[in-house]
């Protein structure tokens, strides 16, 4: 959950890289944030909680200067959000350490380290891994490389760490377990962080290390590497394909506003597979025609977002394909007795592809023998595609605000080709149909670009939301995920509770809230079910509730008191999710300016969850 940057710079200050690579990663964590400079023979830290603009003024106060030195920008887990909870954390001004993952048994941890006579500044588990790293220091000939291995040997739960010392002017440890941690590399410089986006500024040439690696960095690179069996190895170096434009707000004054209006160029990047390739299995993988010729069910597991993305691929790969499908939270899935089924295709999908909840519940799933996998991803050579036997990545680019917009798109894109290509294989889609969804996928980028031009009359109505507590949304069928994603980004920007049910369930207890203090949101397109929703929308008018209604030039509503309705382009059959996705989208993000929160970095949330 949180951002680590770190550097080696023969040549130039190591702050400006810190700081700049601090502030590209501030959506991963932005409850405090600081910096560990080695300057001379000693550490020199700088700390703040807040922004990490405030910590930054502080070092260029301060004078920090130095060429190797690592930094992070938390979000807290273990101890509020104080500036002693914050990183970096020093062991007796000898070892600074930076850490995004959690130490399981870190009690235990600390508990040894206190008999041993260590003084404990903070609440937080990393700060066992300063310590623990110290001791071993001493014990190994100042050995640096050492002492993080042997300290590593102890800790359980997941971790990515940087470490320095203060009398070690020309190298760093990094270790990874669970966590992204990546290595790039310059000119004579040498970088670590948590994401590709902290060092595109400085270099495009990175290596991903893998789980059970611990790395000797230097000016040069890497200079020794072992792997999870402490043998030597390498990492393929690669060029990163991330744009430096796509990192920054350009015209937009938010990122979430930037990415969503970024979906029809996401959308179309995406569907290209589809577009160009025709809806073939080898999209998905070399092997993916035999992978698929084999299975009878599929099992997705997702967290937030991408779960709500899972639900809605679930209708169309049962509808369109004709195969079983079931969608599971990641979390709870990986915690329960499982029936196995070696034939069972198993999805993951998540955005960043290190989702921490995600990752594990596919191992599970391995360990129970079912080994066909398919991961969809946005993220290239992130840890799930890594772990897959399968993968299609998503094209959105880079997605900055914590709350997922565009990323959620189109992983509904690369699910809906998938429920295509399946059903042509399974003989339930012949040619003139696959041609007709061709044509649906061709032409949804420019009805989304029609939706925006709805944004003047949605931000309208989220004046009236802004001044509300709580809010419904209703969707049936395949747009029930929609509710449930518009309430989800409803919550997390504008902390308006929010909760999204199936229309027909609201006789079955939700009624009971509804009254003139209750905004109704209701998914409403010209679908089989819309007299269904029609009849729904009436229970609630009669209890005097206000309608909020997302439907197309199709469903024929009339405006009236307490009735205000919104037309988007004609129904664009099964696609409309997506289509009517990017109506409650805006509705949140205009929410939250008249509000005055934060969409981008709406508070207690970050972007990647790389913690349990």
């Amino acid at each position: 959950m949180c951002g680590i940057v770190g550097a080696i710079r023969a040549h130039h200050n190591v702050v400006d890289f810190l700081t700049d690579g601090l502030k590209r990663l501030e959506y991963r964590g932005y409850d405090s944030s600081g910096i560990a400079v080695q300057t001379g023979n000693k550490i020199t830290r700088v700390r703040r909680v807040g922004r990490v603009q405030l910590m930054e003024n502080a070092a260029r106060e301060k004078g920090v200067h130095g060429h190797i030195g690592i930094g992070h920008t938390r979000w807290a887990t273990h101890g509020g959000v104080t500036e002693p909870n914050a990183h970096p954390h020093i062991s007796g001004g000898l070892i600074a350490v930076v850490h995004n993952g959690i130490i399981e048994n870190f009690e235990e941890e600390r508990a040894r380290l206190q008999s041993l006579g260590y003084t404990f500044e903070s609440q937080t588990d990393t700060e066992v891994i300063a310590h623990s790293v110290k001791h071993e220091y001493e014990r190994n000939g100042h050995n640096l490389f050492a002492a993080v291995e042997a300290a590593c040997a102890r800790f359980h739960g997941a971790y990515a760490i940087g470490v320095i010392a203060d009398d070690n002017h020309k190298e760093m440890v990094v270790a990874r377990m669970g966590c992204p941690l990546l290595v790039a590399f310059g000119n004579e410089e040498t970088f670590i962080a948590s994401d590709v986006s902290a060092v595109i500024a400085f270099t495009r040439n990175i290596a991903c290390l893998d789980d059970g690696d611990i790395a000797l960095l230097n000016a040069n690179g890497i200079e020794k590497l072992l792997d999870k069996n402490g043998q030597a190895a390498e990492r393929k170096v690669k060029v990163s394909e991330l744009s430096l434009a796509s990192l920054e707000l350009g015209p937009y004054s938010h990122f979430m506003q930037k990415e969503i209006h970024e979906q029809p160029r996401a959308i179309a990047d995406t569907a290209e597979v589809f577009l160009d390739g025709g809806f073939e299995p080898e999209n998905f993988g070399t092997t993916a025609r035999e992978v698929f010729a084999g299975i009878d069910s599929i099992k997705i597991l997702a967290c937030g977002t991408s779960y709500y993305s899972a639900l809605t691929g679930k209708y169309w790969l049962e509808s369109i394909a004709k195969i079983p499908t079931d969608v599971e939270i990641a979390s709870e899935y990986r915690y329960r007795d499982v029936i196995a089924n070696p034939k069972q295709l198993v999805i993951t999908i998540s955005q960043s592809g290190e989702t921490l909840d995600t990752m594990e519940a596919l191992k599970y799933a391995q360990s129970l023998g079912q080994t066909h996998s398919l991961s969809i991803c946005n993220v290239l050579e992130s840890a799930l595609p890594r772990e897959s036997e399968l993968v299609l990545y998503t094209r959105a680019g880079a997605e900055i605000g914590v709350a997922s917009t565009k990323a959620f798109t189109t992983q509904l894109v690369v699910l809906f080709g998938l429920a295509v290509t399946l059903g042509k294989m399974r003989g339930h889609v012949g040619e003139e149909q696959a041609r007709a969804y061709t044509e649906e996928l061709r032409q949804l980028p420019g009805s989304i670009q029609h939706v925006m031009n709805l944004e003047p009359q949605i931000a309208a109505w989220a004046q009236k939301f802004a001044e509300k507590s709580n809010a419904l949304f209703l969707g049936r069928g395949i747009h029930y995920p929609v509710a449930l994603e518009g309430a989800l980004k409803l919550k997390e920007i504008t902390y308006i509770h929010a909760e999204a049910y199936p229309a027909g369930e609201l006789k079955h207890g939700p009624l009971a809230l509804v009254d003139e203090n209750m905004p109704v949101v209701v998914i409403a397109p010209h679908d089989k079910l819309l007299d269904k929703v029609k009849a729904n929308m009436q229970e609630v008018s009669a209890r005097g509730g206000e309608l909020f209604v997302f439907a197309d030039l199709d469903s024929n509503f009339t405006e009236s008191e307490g009735v205000h309705v919104i037309r988007t382009p004609r129904h664009v059959g099964d696609l409309s999710p997506i289509l009517h996705t990017i109506p409650v989208q805006l509705l949140s993000y205009h929410a939250a300016l008249a509000r005055g929160t934060d969409g981008d970095k709406p508070r207690n949330l970050a972007k990647s969850v790389t913690v349990e």
